[in-house]
């Protein structure tokens, strides 16, 4: 069974949902994505009433927040509309959430940074590397490069060939590709395999198409959805979450937007306040006594900008992001792959596949500091919005909670976040 969770199902007008409103739209795409699955010749054992009424009954998946809902607003600079990273002009995110059975909790996010067919109208972008211990494919081609010829794909650690080959395939049947012979598709991965049956690799071509065709602007779902279905972050349920900040237009009214695939560990902070030490679950809490407590796992971030930057300055860009993933108290463990990847959308920096010669406008040094405090920002509030909006998943036989918000509300209040 495979659900496509759409992002209306879970806020409107960047809003939470009632509940019973959140169940009926819910329940209406749970329909919507049966009917698409028969006309696609795809059966699953599992009914989608069975999982309509397993995640709408389970209390503890109530009521969730974003972070500034609880009064959470790193930095000093204001988020756009959705405060997602669609905020940035012709960013769309689509995702698909499969689930079957008991044992698979998976899915795929994709990142989409134009309209266009990006293969023939490239876009600047870098890598940025906190910690190798990944599976990042592509890499190497978009650091030499410098720019992304394919959208952006994440899943799970084991599905990220299947997922390639399927945006391969998706992309070589686009208008104007007939001549073309070599693609560089970049997809990025965490371990969901703590509740998903990851050797079984269920991601399919048409869970990939769907994420692609999919996608969209406006609110983004975050929480347990998408490839963040079966993720798990600072011993909490993690998730995809994602921010953004505007520069004030004194500093060029740029925005930039972040979206993460958190599933890694540490020492949960919030904005300063010791959450993760208050609630009694942090990396190395017991030492030796269990080798379970090291803060290992891994996240994707993905960075967007309508700024115009060259590769080199969208390199530096993408370094300022691990500094909002340490504020969340991650230390890089040696086993977490941190990953950041970051682009620019701004026409004047396109790189057409048919260009003999550049001619770009782009911004100087001097002018990026703002951008920095930004993505620092954005990148932070994206972590948090990970945790709080996800819900409680069960998976081969294991069961990762969601942050109980009322015990988070408590420790905010006592360290005086919502003062900040």
């Amino acid at each position: 069974m495979t659900v496509n969770w759409g992002r209306a199902a879970f806020r409107n007008d960047g809003k939470l949902l009632p509940r019973i409103r959140h169940a009926e739209r819910l329940r209406e795409g749970c329909i919507c994505a049966a009917k698409k699955e028969r006309r696609m010749g795809i059966t699953r054992s599992a009914t989608l009433l069975t999982l309509f009424t397993m995640i709408v009954a389970t209390p503890a998946n109530a009521q969730r927040a974003r972070a500034r809902d609880l009064g959470v607003k790193p930095g000093v600079f204001s988020p756009g509309a959705n405060n997602a990273i669609t905020d940035v002009a012709g960013v769309k995110v689509g995702q698909v959430s499969v689930i079957e059975g008991d044992s698979v909790r998976t899915g795929v996010t994709a990142i989409l940074p134009h309209d266009g067919n990006l293969f023939l109208d490239r876009v600047p972008a870098a890598l940025h590397v906190g910690n190798g211990f990944g599976k990042l494919l592509g890499a190497t081609q978009l650091s030499e490069l410098g720019e992304l010829e394919t959208p952006v794909l994440l899943t799970c650690t084991l599905c990220v060939w299947k997922a390639a080959d399927a945006m391969v395939e998706w992309m070589l049947s686009q208008p104007g590709m007939d001549q073309v012979r070599s693609i560089n598709p970049v997809v990025g991965e965490t371990n969901d395999g703590g509740l998903n049956a990851i050797r079984s690799r269920p991601i399919t071509a048409a869970h990939v198409r769907q994420a692609l065709t999919a996608a969209a602007t406006g609110p983004v779902a975050e929480g347990s959805v998408g490839a963040g279905v079966g993720t798990s972050a600072f011993g909490w349920k993690g998730g995809i979450g994602t921010s953004s900040r505007v520069l004030p237009a004194s500093l060029g009214g740029w925005t930039v937007g972040v979206l993460v695939q958190s599933n890694f560990g540490g020492i949960l902070q919030v904005l300063g306040a010791p959450v993760g030490k208050e609630l009694g679950r942090y990396a190395f809490k017991q030492a030796v006594e269990t080798k379970a407590e090291r803060g290992d796992g891994s996240i994707m971030m993905v960075v967007a900008t309508d700024a115009p930057l060259s590769d080199r300055n969208l390199k530096r860009l993408a370094a300022r992001a691990i500094m909002g993933l340490s504020r969340t108290g991650s230390s890089a463990s040696n086993g977490s792959g941190d990953y950041v990847i970051a682009f620019s959308t701004n026409p004047k920096v396109r790189r057409a596949i048919s260009a003999t010669r550049l001619s770009l406008e782009e911004l100087g040094n001097e002018e990026m500091s703002g951008l920095f405090e930004g993505v620092v920002e954005a990148t932070e509030e994206a972590i948090y919005n990970s945790l709080f909006q996800a819900t409680t998943i069960t998976g081969s036989g294991h069961t990762v909670e969601a942050i109980p918000l009322d015990k988070v509300r408590e420790v905010l209040k006592k360290y005086r976040v919502s003062d900040r």
